[in-house]
Protein backbone atom coordinates (compact mmCIF):
# COMPACT_ATOMS: atom_id res chain seq x y z
CA UNK A 1 0.00 0.00 0.00
CA UNK A 2 1.15 3.61 -0.61
CA UNK A 3 1.99 5.86 2.12
CA UNK A 4 -0.47 7.99 0.11
CA UNK A 5 -3.06 5.62 0.25
CA UNK A 6 -2.60 4.22 4.07
CA UNK A 7 -2.99 7.59 5.17
CA UNK A 8 -6.13 7.68 3.68
CA UNK A 9 -7.22 4.34 5.59
CA UNK A 10 -6.60 6.11 8.72
CA UNK A 11 -9.33 8.99 8.18
CA UNK A 12 -12.99 8.19 8.58
CA UNK A 13 -14.20 6.96 5.64
CA UNK A 14 -17.56 8.73 3.52
CA UNK A 15 -20.62 6.35 2.96
CA UNK A 16 -21.24 3.29 4.28
CA UNK A 17 -18.60 0.56 4.73
CA UNK A 18 -18.41 -3.21 5.33
CA UNK A 19 -17.00 -3.88 8.94
CA UNK A 20 -16.75 -7.21 11.23
CA UNK A 21 -17.12 -6.28 15.02
CA UNK A 22 -15.63 -7.96 17.11
CA UNK A 23 -16.67 -7.74 20.88
CA UNK A 24 -16.82 -9.34 24.22
CA UNK A 25 -20.25 -9.17 24.76
CA UNK A 26 -20.64 -10.51 27.95
CA UNK A 27 -17.40 -9.05 29.50
CA UNK A 28 -19.89 -6.31 31.27
CA UNK A 29 -22.43 -3.49 29.90
CA UNK A 30 -21.27 -1.46 27.10
CA UNK A 31 -20.74 -4.09 24.74
CA UNK A 32 -24.22 -4.77 24.25
CA UNK A 33 -24.65 -0.78 23.21
CA UNK A 34 -22.18 -0.91 20.75
CA UNK A 35 -23.67 -3.72 19.10
CA UNK A 36 -27.10 -2.50 18.75
CA UNK A 37 -25.76 0.88 17.43
CA UNK A 38 -23.93 -0.51 14.88
CA UNK A 39 -26.68 -2.69 13.74
CA UNK A 40 -29.29 0.24 13.86
CA UNK A 41 -27.33 2.27 11.80
CA UNK A 42 -27.59 0.27 8.13
CA UNK A 43 -26.98 3.96 6.54
CA UNK A 44 -23.11 3.67 8.01
CA UNK A 45 -22.58 -0.18 8.27
CA UNK A 46 -22.57 -2.74 6.03
CA UNK A 47 -21.97 -5.71 8.43
CA UNK A 48 -20.41 -8.60 7.49
CA UNK A 49 -19.65 -10.54 10.28
CA UNK A 50 -19.75 -10.55 14.36
CA UNK A 51 -16.91 -12.43 16.06
CA UNK A 52 -17.04 -12.95 19.75
CA UNK A 53 -13.87 -12.39 22.07
CA UNK A 54 -12.33 -14.25 24.37
CA UNK A 55 -12.49 -12.68 28.26
CA UNK A 56 -11.24 -13.87 32.00
CA UNK A 57 -13.13 -11.92 34.52
CA UNK A 58 -15.38 -12.33 37.23
CA UNK A 59 -18.22 -12.87 34.60
CA UNK A 60 -16.38 -16.20 33.21
CA UNK A 61 -14.27 -18.89 34.17
CA UNK A 62 -11.41 -18.38 31.76
CA UNK A 63 -11.26 -17.09 28.42
CA UNK A 64 -12.96 -20.01 26.56
CA UNK A 65 -15.96 -19.23 28.79
CA UNK A 66 -15.59 -15.74 28.13
CA UNK A 67 -15.78 -16.49 24.19
CA UNK A 68 -18.59 -18.87 24.44
CA UNK A 69 -20.88 -16.38 27.04
CA UNK A 70 -20.32 -13.95 24.73
CA UNK A 71 -21.23 -15.60 21.63
CA UNK A 72 -24.57 -16.47 23.52
CA UNK A 73 -24.90 -12.60 24.18
CA UNK A 74 -24.59 -11.41 20.80
CA UNK A 75 -27.33 -14.03 19.83
CA UNK A 76 -29.33 -13.17 22.56
CA UNK A 77 -29.03 -9.11 21.59
CA UNK A 78 -30.33 -10.05 17.91
CA UNK A 79 -33.21 -11.80 19.49
CA UNK A 80 -33.94 -8.62 21.51
CA UNK A 81 -33.63 -6.62 18.31
CA UNK A 82 -35.90 -9.11 16.29
CA UNK A 83 -33.04 -9.52 14.09
CA UNK A 84 -31.95 -11.92 11.50
CA UNK A 85 -28.70 -11.18 11.10
CA UNK A 86 -26.86 -14.59 11.29
CA UNK A 87 -23.05 -14.08 10.60
CA UNK A 88 -22.40 -14.47 14.09
CA UNK A 89 -18.85 -16.68 14.87
CA UNK A 90 -16.98 -18.18 17.58
CA UNK A 91 -13.70 -16.23 18.24
CA UNK A 92 -10.71 -17.63 20.02
CA UNK A 93 -11.01 -20.20 23.03
CA UNK A 94 -7.35 -18.81 24.82
CA UNK A 95 -5.17 -15.91 24.13
CA UNK A 96 -1.82 -16.09 22.64
CA UNK A 97 1.00 -17.69 24.13
CA UNK A 98 3.60 -15.81 21.56
CA UNK A 99 3.38 -13.54 18.93
CA UNK A 100 4.19 -15.62 16.45
CA UNK A 101 1.26 -18.69 16.80
CA UNK A 102 -2.33 -18.18 16.18
CA UNK A 103 -5.46 -19.48 17.62
CA UNK A 104 -7.34 -20.67 14.89
CA UNK A 105 -11.14 -20.51 15.29
CA UNK A 106 -14.08 -20.27 13.27
CA UNK A 107 -13.94 -16.22 13.52
CA UNK A 108 -10.30 -15.42 12.76
CA UNK A 109 -10.94 -17.88 9.58
CA UNK A 110 -14.04 -15.81 8.56
CA UNK A 111 -11.97 -12.55 9.50
CA UNK A 112 -8.67 -14.12 6.71
CA UNK A 113 -11.63 -14.76 3.85
CA UNK A 114 -13.43 -11.43 4.25
CA UNK A 115 -9.91 -9.71 4.02
CA UNK A 116 -9.27 -11.24 1.28
CA UNK A 117 -11.88 -10.28 -0.76
CA UNK A 118 -10.89 -6.47 -0.35
CA UNK A 119 -8.18 -4.48 -1.09
CA UNK A 120 -6.36 -0.82 0.20
CA UNK A 121 -8.73 0.87 -2.29
CA UNK A 122 -11.59 -0.90 -0.58
CA UNK A 123 -10.75 -1.91 2.56
CA UNK A 124 -12.69 -3.94 5.18
CA UNK A 125 -12.91 -2.19 8.40
CA UNK A 126 -12.60 -4.37 12.28
CA UNK A 127 -14.22 -2.86 14.93
CA UNK A 128 -12.47 -4.60 17.58
CA UNK A 129 -13.75 -3.53 21.30
CA UNK A 130 -12.26 -6.95 23.13
CA UNK A 131 -9.12 -8.32 23.65
CA UNK A 132 -7.67 -8.24 20.10
CA UNK A 133 -7.06 -12.06 20.23
CA UNK A 134 -8.91 -12.98 17.02
CA UNK A 135 -7.59 -9.83 14.71
CA UNK A 136 -3.96 -10.82 15.76
CA UNK A 137 -4.87 -14.75 15.11
CA UNK A 138 -6.18 -13.75 11.41
CA UNK A 139 -3.24 -11.42 10.45
CA UNK A 140 -1.01 -14.38 11.76
CA UNK A 141 -2.84 -16.96 9.60
CA UNK A 142 -2.72 -14.56 6.49
CA UNK A 143 -0.47 -11.48 6.71
CA UNK A 144 -1.10 -10.12 4.01
CA UNK A 145 -4.26 -9.59 4.83
CA UNK A 146 -2.82 -6.13 6.56
CA UNK A 147 -3.16 -4.28 3.68
CA UNK A 148 -6.87 -4.75 3.09
CA UNK A 149 -8.11 -4.18 6.61
CA UNK A 150 -8.30 -0.87 8.79
CA UNK A 151 -8.32 -1.86 12.46
CA UNK A 152 -10.55 0.12 14.68
CA UNK A 153 -9.81 -0.47 18.53
CA UNK A 154 -10.69 0.62 21.77
CA UNK A 155 -7.97 -0.65 24.47
CA UNK A 156 -4.69 0.90 26.27
CA UNK A 157 -5.05 4.20 28.39
CA UNK A 158 -3.97 7.29 26.80
CA UNK A 159 -0.32 7.53 26.06
CA UNK A 160 -0.04 10.14 28.87
CA UNK A 161 -1.31 7.96 31.56
CA UNK A 162 1.80 6.10 32.33
CA UNK A 163 0.72 2.57 32.96
CA UNK A 164 -1.41 0.87 30.18
CA UNK A 165 -2.97 -1.81 32.35
CA UNK A 166 -6.05 -1.76 30.74
CA UNK A 167 -8.36 -4.76 30.27
CA UNK A 168 -8.84 -5.36 26.68
CA UNK A 169 -4.70 -4.40 26.59
CA UNK A 170 -3.62 -6.33 29.33
CA UNK A 171 -5.27 -9.58 28.89
CA UNK A 172 -3.34 -10.42 25.78
CA UNK A 173 0.15 -8.10 25.10
CA UNK A 174 1.14 -10.23 22.38
CA UNK A 175 -2.03 -9.99 20.14
CA UNK A 176 -1.57 -6.31 20.91
CA UNK A 177 1.76 -6.31 20.07
CA UNK A 178 1.01 -8.33 16.41
CA UNK A 179 -1.61 -5.86 15.33
CA UNK A 180 0.57 -2.79 16.57
CA UNK A 181 3.40 -4.37 14.76
CA UNK A 182 1.42 -5.17 11.33
CA UNK A 183 1.25 -2.99 8.30
CA UNK A 184 -2.84 -2.47 8.54
CA UNK A 185 -3.86 1.16 9.47
CA UNK A 186 -4.78 1.31 12.84
CA UNK A 187 -7.37 3.76 14.13
CA UNK A 188 -6.76 4.11 18.51
CA UNK A 189 -9.51 4.92 21.17
CA UNK A 190 -7.46 4.67 24.51
CA UNK A 191 -9.73 4.23 27.50
CA UNK A 192 -8.59 5.93 30.87
CA UNK A 193 -7.82 9.70 30.04
CA UNK A 194 -10.16 9.78 27.14
CA UNK A 195 -12.74 7.40 26.62
CA UNK A 196 -13.46 7.31 30.35
CA UNK A 197 -15.29 10.82 30.07
CA UNK A 198 -18.29 8.64 27.83
CA UNK A 199 -20.28 7.98 30.83
CA UNK A 200 -24.28 7.67 31.72
CA UNK A 201 -26.48 7.46 35.01
CA UNK A 202 -29.63 5.60 35.47
CA UNK A 203 -31.65 8.69 35.14
CA UNK A 204 -30.83 9.49 31.72
CA UNK A 205 -30.90 6.27 30.72
CA UNK A 206 -34.77 5.98 31.76
CA UNK A 207 -35.43 9.26 30.32
CA UNK A 208 -34.21 8.50 26.95
CA UNK A 209 -34.47 4.70 26.72
CA UNK A 210 -36.99 3.48 28.94
CA UNK A 211 -40.20 2.33 27.71
CA UNK A 212 -39.05 2.69 23.81
CA UNK A 213 -38.80 -1.15 22.76
CA UNK A 214 -37.42 -4.27 24.15
CA UNK A 215 -34.39 -3.87 23.44
CA UNK A 216 -33.63 -0.76 25.31
CA UNK A 217 -35.72 -1.84 28.33
CA UNK A 218 -33.20 -4.67 28.41
CA UNK A 219 -30.01 -2.60 28.09
CA UNK A 220 -31.76 0.07 30.90
CA UNK A 221 -32.40 -3.10 33.51
CA UNK A 222 -28.81 -4.33 32.51
CA UNK A 223 -27.29 -1.51 33.39
CA UNK A 224 -28.99 -0.30 36.44
CA UNK A 225 -28.51 -3.44 38.20
CA UNK A 226 -24.59 -4.25 37.15
CA UNK A 227 -23.94 -0.62 38.68
CA UNK A 228 -26.14 -1.27 41.58
CA UNK A 229 -24.66 -4.32 42.40
CA UNK A 230 -22.13 -1.94 43.90
CA UNK A 231 -23.66 1.28 44.26
CA UNK A 232 -27.07 0.47 45.66
CA UNK A 233 -28.19 4.09 47.46
CA UNK A 234 -25.52 5.71 46.15
CA UNK A 235 -24.66 8.23 43.85
CA UNK A 236 -23.39 6.37 40.25
CA UNK A 237 -22.56 6.65 36.43
CA UNK A 238 -21.21 4.09 33.69
CA UNK A 239 -18.38 3.93 31.26
CA UNK A 240 -20.52 3.08 28.19
CA UNK A 241 -16.37 2.65 26.69
CA UNK A 242 -17.17 0.23 23.23
CA UNK A 243 -19.85 2.59 21.63
CA UNK A 244 -16.71 4.87 20.79
CA UNK A 245 -15.31 2.64 18.27
CA UNK A 246 -18.53 2.57 16.63
CA UNK A 247 -18.99 6.57 16.77
CA UNK A 248 -15.41 6.63 15.12
CA UNK A 249 -17.35 6.32 12.11
CA UNK A 250 -19.83 9.38 12.74
CA UNK A 251 -16.63 11.92 11.83
CA UNK A 252 -19.54 14.58 10.01
CA UNK A 253 -21.15 15.06 13.09
CA UNK A 254 -18.16 16.05 15.20
CA UNK A 255 -17.86 13.27 18.17
CA UNK A 256 -14.48 13.09 18.36
CA UNK A 257 -10.94 14.74 17.47
CA UNK A 258 -8.01 12.75 16.52
CA UNK A 259 -4.56 12.83 15.32
CA UNK A 260 -1.78 11.46 13.35
CA UNK A 261 1.01 9.88 15.65
CA UNK A 262 4.00 6.99 16.07
CA UNK A 263 2.68 4.04 16.75
CA UNK A 264 3.32 3.72 20.32
CA UNK A 265 4.74 -0.04 21.42
CA UNK A 266 2.75 -2.23 24.28
CA UNK A 267 5.31 -3.78 26.42
CA UNK A 268 4.30 -7.29 28.56
CA UNK A 269 5.27 -4.70 31.30
CA UNK A 270 1.93 -3.05 31.32
CA UNK A 271 3.39 0.36 29.95
CA UNK A 272 3.72 2.02 26.33
CA UNK A 273 7.30 2.42 24.68
CA UNK A 274 7.58 4.95 22.24
CA UNK A 275 8.76 3.93 18.81
CA UNK A 276 9.39 7.83 16.83
CA UNK A 277 9.64 5.29 13.78
CA UNK A 278 6.73 3.46 14.01
CA UNK A 279 4.08 3.20 11.71
CA UNK A 280 1.62 6.37 11.67
CA UNK A 281 -2.10 5.65 13.83
CA UNK A 282 -4.82 7.67 13.94
CA UNK A 283 -4.94 8.55 17.58
CA UNK A 284 -7.98 9.80 19.39
CA UNK A 285 -7.63 12.32 22.08
CA UNK A 286 -11.05 13.75 22.92
CA UNK A 287 -14.74 12.83 22.61
CA UNK A 288 -17.95 15.18 22.49
CA UNK A 289 -19.61 13.38 25.37
CA UNK A 290 -22.85 14.86 24.44
CA UNK A 291 -23.10 14.63 21.30
CA UNK A 292 -21.71 10.84 21.60
CA UNK A 293 -25.12 10.42 23.99
CA UNK A 294 -27.35 12.21 21.58
CA UNK A 295 -26.30 9.65 19.02
CA UNK A 296 -26.31 6.31 20.48
CA UNK A 297 -30.44 7.26 22.16
CA UNK A 298 -31.86 8.58 19.12
CA UNK A 299 -30.58 5.21 17.21
CA UNK A 300 -31.68 3.17 19.73
CA UNK A 301 -34.98 4.24 20.89
CA UNK A 302 -36.42 4.23 16.57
Amino acid sequence: MDLNQYLKNLQVPNGRVDVVLDTDAYNEIDDQYAISLMLKSPQRFSVKAIVSAPFFNNNSTGPRDGMEKSYAEILNLLALMKSDFSEVYRGSTAFLTDEKTPVISEGANKIVQLAQTYSPENPLYIVAIGAITNVASALLIAPEIAQNIVVVWLGGHAIEWGKNDEFNCYQDVSAVRVVFGSACPLVLLPCAGVVDKVTTTKYELEHWLKGKNELCDYLVKHTTEEAESYAKDKPWSRVIWDITAVLWFFGDQKVMASRLIPCPVPEYDHRWAQNPNGKLINYVYTINRDKAFEILFNTLSK
